[in-house]
């Protein structure tokens, strides 16, 4: 997680002073113009009537980071102006929140932006992937006494050099929920552009349901298989200080999706979302002589051109040779093809196979823990439906399988069915 010692500023504020903070997120698309930031800041005011204190973080207006990096890459970035390129794309929650803080002012709400610098947000140095190690919250929390909203720029922070630096994309979500931490707040809310975490895209699925919960580990997992709903690390940095996450809509009103630790009192609804990647490409080198090591001669030079490898499967064959098989994102299916050809030849391996055209589907739920047949179940389904198995990867709470592209959406919605998602809201 690279989160330092943001733990001893959790312990050492009173909670007395957190009594009813609501910390609120708003992404790209909820403040991507002046009318968003109006709606936005109606929002905060209506928190505030109710009685809560409310620190909002923002991030930078509709594709204006896009921007800024198209820019940055029409100069060249190397790695010696990545300290440059932080400079460069922080400016665009620096203009959300002073543009906040003035609408929140002509609506009688007294309000105070922040950059992540002022506050502080202390990072690492890892210009474009920084890590957050602290925050000083004494400014925060001045304001909050005295009831005005800290409006602070996500993404961003500053090395223990005063640089300014940039966690990446989705880094607003984790400067949101690493505050809520730091703040002990009552509750972390994420708009966004949806209402809520749904049992499968509703892209795909006509009949997804919105969930009224989710546990951590679920919403991790579905994260991680291709639910965009939040990303990866602020849902790591939730669960490790208890922060009650809540997903919902910027445009209409909802309670949304809670994010939140397993009930033990509650029994767990046995799927709770199907989850699917289109980001999949898989490769096989074929008649690998069998030998201790033989699997890092294959990946190892994969690991060093920084290609991710997710699913893997070994074959043994009778004539002591083994298939060895992986996937990766498929932006890197060319370039691991490549190494891959050229990793045969130095193994003596008898050849190399690829395919761009798969996807994974996975089915997660807390549920499976203590039932039996879920695997059976899915496997038995897919059958049912002519759609070929051709990898299987599982944890505690997910199944995942590799199938044909084409096969992608009749397969989510044919587990969705199976597995009694489409006409009851679970909760």
């Amino acid at each position: 997680m690279g989160v330092g010692s943001l733990s001893i500023i959790v312990n050492a504020l009173p909670s007395a002073l957190c009594m009813s903070l609501i910390v609120q997120k708003y992404g790209g698309t909820s403040v991507a113009t002046v009318a968003h930031l109006d709606n936005v800041a109606r929002r905060i005011i209506a928190t505030q009537a109710k009685g809560h204190d409310v620190v909002v973080v923002v991030s930078a207006m509709g594709h204006e980071t896009d921007r800024l990096d198209d820019l940055a890459r029409q100069v060249g970035i190397t790695p010696e102006t990545h300290r440059e390129v932080d400079v460069l794309l922080s400016t665009g929650e620096q203009v959300t929140t002073a543009l906040l803080s003035m609408v929140l002012a002509n609506h009688g709400c007294r309000a105070r932006s922040y950059t992540g610098g002022q506050i502080k947000i202390l990072t690492d140095s890892a210009h474009t992937k920084a890590r957050i190690l602290d925050i000083e919250c004494e400014r925060l929390q001045a304001d909050l006494d005295s009831g005005v909203v800290a409006v602070v720029a996500g993404f961003q922070g500053v090395d223990e050099n005063g640089n300014i630096t940039t966690m990446g994309r989705g880094g607003s979500d984790t400067t949101a929920v690493a505050m809520a931490a730091a703040l002990e707040a009552d509750e972390c809310r994420i708009y966004t552009d949806v209402d809520g975490v749904y049992t499968a895209d509703p892209r795909i699925v006509k009949n997804a349901q919105r969930l009224d919960s989710i546990t951590y580990e679920e919403m991790l997992e579905m994260a991680s298989l291709g639910s965009k709903v939040l990303q990866i690390r602020s849902v790591e940095f939730a669960r490790k200080y208890n922060v009650n996450l809540r997903v919902l809509s910027s445009f209409e009103d909802g309670l949304g999706t809670l994010i939140t630790d397993e009930d033990e009192n509650m029994e767990a609804p046995l799927i709770s979302g199907i989850a699917h990647n289109r980001d999949e490409a898989k490769l096989t080198i074929v008649g690998v002589p069998d030998m201790p090591g033989v699997a890092s001669q294959i990946l190892g030079p994969i690991a060093d051109v920084n290609i991710e490898v997710d699913m893997i499967v070994q074959n043994m064959g009778l004539d002591n040779s083994t298939d060895f098989t992986f996937t990766v994102h498929r932006s890197d299916y060319d370039k691991a093809l490549s190494v891959l050809q050229k990793t045969a030849k130095d193994i003596g391996a008898k050849g190399v196979s690829g395919d761009n055209t798969i996807v994974k589907i996975s089915v997660v739920g807390v549920g499976m823990r203590s039932h039996a047949g879920i695997a059976n179940t899915m496997f038995k389904a897919l059958a049912n439906e002519n759609i070929n198995i051709q990898m299987i990867s599982t944890s505690e709470i997910k199944i995942s399988v590799v199938v044909t592209e084409k096969h992608l959406e009749l397969g989510v919605c044919t587990l969705h069915t199976t597995f009694g998602l489409d006409n009851e809201k679970v909760l």
